[in-house]
């Protein structure tokens, strides 16, 4: 699969953030019981979500499926122009890996809906 909406159907987690993948899935046992992501109880237990990465000059949105064994991509695309430069303005243009803003979630959700 090469383009985001072949990907609508899958369970996104929305709420798994960079830092929450590394603690759940590299640092087992690092996450409390209460937190808002159970700990992980073995390789079985996955998740599929969003991340923006902005290393580059053009933010590029990435889906990853991590489990303990490793992370998978599916899929690592340029974000728009005028989305990827506000993405920037947001986050000060400060190199990283981010969750999605919500106008980065917008965008990706009018993508899964679109008609092709």
């Amino acid at each position: 699969m090469q383009n985001l909406r072949d990907y609508r159907n899958l369970d996104i987690d929305w709420t798994m953030t960079p830092e929450a993948a590394v603690t759940l899935y590299l640092e087992w046992g690092n996450n409390a019981w209460r937190a808002e992501h159970g700990p992980v109880t073995g390789k079985y237990d996955s998740s599929t979500y969003f991340v923006v990465y902005a290393w580059d000059e053009n933010p590029r949105l990435m889906l990853i499926r991590r489990n303990s064994e490793g992370a998978e991509e599916l899929l690592n695309e340029e974000l728009p122009h005028d989305v990827g430069k506000r993405f920037l303005e947001s986050v000060s243009h400060l190199k990283g890996v981010y969750p999605p803003n919500r106008e980065v979630r917008e965008w990706i959700e009018r993508q899964f809906s679109a008609r092709q």
